[in-house]
This record gives C-alpha cells, sequence and structure tokens, in this order.
C-alpha cells in the first residue's frame, strides 16, 4: 500500500516532468523562428525533414506558410502524426528503420533536388530523425541497416557514436541533404536531442557539416567488437571510403554551406529550467545539476542515489524539501531478455540504492514519450518501492524494468508528446510544506500520468 508522502512524490515528479514537457513544445519554437525569417524574396518553399517532433513542428511551419508552400514531406514515427493540408506526414519505423522510412527519405531527397536558386527549402530535424531517414548507401540495402542499427542499440554506443556509422552508410544524413537541395537556401530548424547540441549530430546532420570520417567509423564498430558483426557490405564500404575509394560527406568549409541555416530553436537546458520553475513553485530547494549526463545507466542512476542520500544525511548539495534536476541521455547494455528502457532502467536501478530512505524519490523519463520498445515514457521509484516488490534485482538483471513497474502502477504514460529533447531525471528529497492558494500546475494538452 502507497504511503500519503509516496503519493506526494510521485504527483511533484509529474508535475515538474509535465512543466518541461511544454518548455519543448517544438510547434512555439518553430514559430517563433520563422517570424524573423524574409519569404518574400523566395520563387518556391519546400518543407521537408524527420523526427519524432515531426508533426507538431510541421503544423507549425504550415500555419506560419499557408499556400506559399509548394510541396512538403516529413518522416515521423508511427503514431507521432498530425492533420495536416499541405505537408505529407510518412509514418515509419523507429528505432529500426524500415522500407516506409527508405520511400520517404527517397522522396525527401528528390523534394530537395528540385529546389532552385531562387527557391527556399525549411528541414525540420528533430530526435530520431537519424533512423527516420534511412536511406541506405548503394550498394547497402535497408537489412544492412537494419542489422547494424540492432547492433548498435545492444552495445553501449553513445549517441554520437551511433551516428557516424549510420551517416556513413546513408545517402541522406552528414550534410547529404544539403547537398541534394544545393544551390537552394536552407533554412534547418532543429530541435536537440543530443549532448552537447552539436549541428553535425542532431538528426546524424542531414543539413550540417560532418566532423566524422569512414576511419572514424570503423574506429567505433571495431570499439565495441562489432566489426566482425555487421554485414559484410557494410564493414566493406567503411574500408573504402577510409581508402578514399568513395566520397567523404560533405565537412566544415564546404562551399555548399554557405546558403544553409542550422538554428537550434529547441534543447534539454530549455526543458530542465522549466522544470526547475515548477519545483520551486511547488516549494523545493532546487538544482539543476546537468544538462549533459550520459554514460551507463545503472552507473548513472547509482550516482542520483547518492547524491539523494547525501541530501539526506548532510544536507548537501541541497537541504530538504530539494530537487535536483539533470538532462541528457544515457546507454543502456543489454544483459537479459526483458522489456524496458534506459528511464525505466534508470528508476529500477536507483530503487535499490535508496531502498528505506523516507521520503526520497527518484524519476526518470524520455521527453519524447517513449522508453526503448514501450509505451512509457519512464519510470517514478521512492524508498519505499523495494518493500512493494522486493525482487528488484532479479528484474534488473533482465533488462526488465517495464514489467517491474508495470506490476507497481509505477510507469510514466505519456503517449506521443510530439517533442524529443532527450531525458529529464529528477531527484526529491522532502516534502515541502503545503502552500495556501491552488497548486500550480504546468499546462500541457497530454499530461503525464502514472498507470496504476
Amino acid at each position: 500500500m502507497r504511503t500519503p508522502h509516496s503519493r506526494t512524490l510521485r504527483q511533484n515528479a509529474l508535475s515538474i516532468f509535465e512543466a518541461a514537457l511544454a518548455a519543448a513544445d517544438p510547434a512555439e519554437a518553430v514559430r517563433r523562428r520563422l517570424e524573423r525569417v524574409n519569404f518574400s524574396r523566395f520563387r518556391r518553399i519546400y518543407v521537408i525533414g524527420a523526427g519524432k517532433a515531426g508533426a507538431s513542428m510541421a503544423q507549425a511551419a504550415e500555419r506560419f506558410l499557408g499556400r506559399r508552400i509548394a510541396a512538403g514531406l516529413i518522416n515521423v514515427k508511427y503514431g507521432h502524426t498530425a492533420r495536416l493540408r499541405r505537408i505529407e506526414l510518412n509514418e515509419s519505423g523507429h528505432p529500426v528503420p524500415d522500407e516506409r522510412g527508405v520511400e520517404g527519405a527517397r522522396r525527401i531527397l528528390e523534394i530537395a533536388g528540385a529546389a532552385g536558386r531562387e527557391d527556399l527549402v525549411v528541414c525540420l530535424i528533430s530526435g530520431g530523425a537519424s533512423a527516420l531517414l534511412p536511406l541506405p548507401a548503394p550498394p547497402l540495402t535497408l537489412g544492412d541497416m537494419q542489422e547494424t542499427t540492432r547492433l548498435l542499440l545492444g552495445c553501449g554506443a553513445a549517441i554520437h557514436e551511433f551516428n557516424a556509422v549510420r551517416k556513413h552508410l546513408s545517402a541522406v544524413t552528414g550534410g547529404q541533404l544539403a547537398r541534394a537541395a544545393a544551390p537552394a537556401r536552407v533554412e534547418a530548424l532543429l530541435l536537440s536531442d543530443v549532448i552537447g547540441d552539436s549541428l553535425d549530430v542532431i538528426g546524424s546532420g542531414p543539413t550540417a557539416p560532418d566532423s566524422s570520417t569512414f576511419r572514424d567509423a570503423s574506429d567505433i564498430l571495431c570499439r565495441y567488437g562489432l566489426m566482425d558483426r555487421v554485414p559484410e557490405s557494410v564493414s566493406e564500404r567503411l574500408a573504402r571510403g577510409g581508402l578514399g575509394e568513395i566520397p567523404e560527406t560533405p565537412k566544415p568549409g564546404d562551399p555548399l554551406f554557405a546558403r544553409v541555416r542550422n538554428t537550434i530553436v529547441g534543447s534539454n537546458r530549455l526543458a530542465l529550467r522549466a522544470a526547475a520553475r515548477q519545483a520551486r513553485a511547488l516549494g523545493y530547494r532546487t538544482l539543476i545539476l546537468a544538462s549533459e549526463v550520459q554514460g551507463e545507466t545503472r552507473e548513472v542512476a547509482r550516482m542520483h542515489a547518492a547524491i539523494a542520500r547525501e541530501i539526506v544525511n548532510a544536507g548537501q548539495p541541497l537541504r530538504p524539501p530539494a530537487c535536483v534536476i539533470t538532462g541528457g541521455e544515457t546507454t543502456v547494455t543489454l544483459r537479459g531478455s526483458g522489456l524496458g528502457g534506459r528511464n525505466q532502467e534508470f528508476a529500477l536501478a536507483a530503487a535499490l540504492d535508496i531502498a528505506g530512505l523516507p521520503d526520497v524519490a527518484v524519476f526518470s523519463a524520455g521527453t519524447d514519450g517513449t522508453d526503448g520498445p514501450t509505451d512509457a515514457a519512464g519510470a517514478f521509484a521512492d524508498g519505499e518501492t523495494l518493500a512493494r516488490k522486493p525482487d528488484a534485482r532479479r528484474y534488473l538483471d533482465e533488462n526488465d524494468s517495464y514489467r517491474y513497474f508495470n506490476a507497481l502502477g509505477d510507469l510514466a504514460i505519456t503517449g506521443p508528446t510530439n517533442t524529443n529533447v532527450m531525458d529529464v531525471r529528477l531527484i526529491l528529497a522532502g516534502i515541502p510544506a503545503p502552500r495556501p492558494g491552488r497548486r500550480p500546475r504546468a499546462r500541457r494538452p497530454t499530461p503525464a500520468k502514472a498507470r496504476g
């Protein structure tokens, strides 16, 4: 049975996360940027792109540009859609690409190639674009890219390493979409879901200069012991590229980028600041510790649990009631055959180390509303979690965090949020004193809730 304090901690965590989601609204970010562009000098306007937030971004572009859009196509994840009139949404596979993604990427490349010098190409890129623009470079096949993606997903590679490999197997990412659009003007609006907001890493940088090389991609596969496991066509392409037998992706300084402008319109940092404002409104002493947390999920979870213990035992870095906020994106090395994602695994690993701590909770969720191959955004755990379900270690060993938290009713379910700025993690320690008046809440059309 959940105690009143446990219910309060869970409600507060969800309220803080909702505020982060509201701040990551991609439609508003796109509108603000488009207001600064002079469109009168262009003959035709094309809207293309890919990503989990593609539907919301496309809606904003369509409202602003209306009939001036000559053609438009955005590849989006299945279920992440919206009603549009002039821009087509093509639902595709993510995180493992599929044939619909290939066909959509081919058509996007064709639209970009049809643009002339007097035209404008508006490119909308958000998290997930790497998998949603999966056009294989000949003679690679979709199957080659799918198998390589599966291997990279399971090895614990960081997102920038993941993308460095995919860019050199692709005909569209790594600046190659900008190459196809030349000599048209390109206005790329980017919703960042990567550590450091690097232009060449967001969505594998389809409109940005690529600083990685074929040799870098080969080194990454070797580092994780994958070179002998990827399809032979993949290892052969990377080897030929490393020898200079295949042209590299466009690099910094290439003249084609003189007519390309890449603008980050949303990021994890903005979401964390909104979360901090909501936490303070709820009565917590609040600290944004870092927005660039990465590494193995279980180790990151142990670090957060150690901070929770330090708050309780020493009042550092904050005295209770305290809320410590971090962002970024961790990785999971698969050991078992269970169901889950990095945010649920974080909560489960942290639950082991905060067991028994009074009035302490952790929360982690993806701003895109999905966590791994599940319908959950993340999960909530507190000092009472193990008392309610003691077999947490067994579930963690099997990477089966989804089933563990589903049984407790502690999954965070948002549905597709149509945004993606990485993850939000919370440490809550202590219960704020009740405040007079209405309890503050963030406005959000699809609020997070715990399923139970």
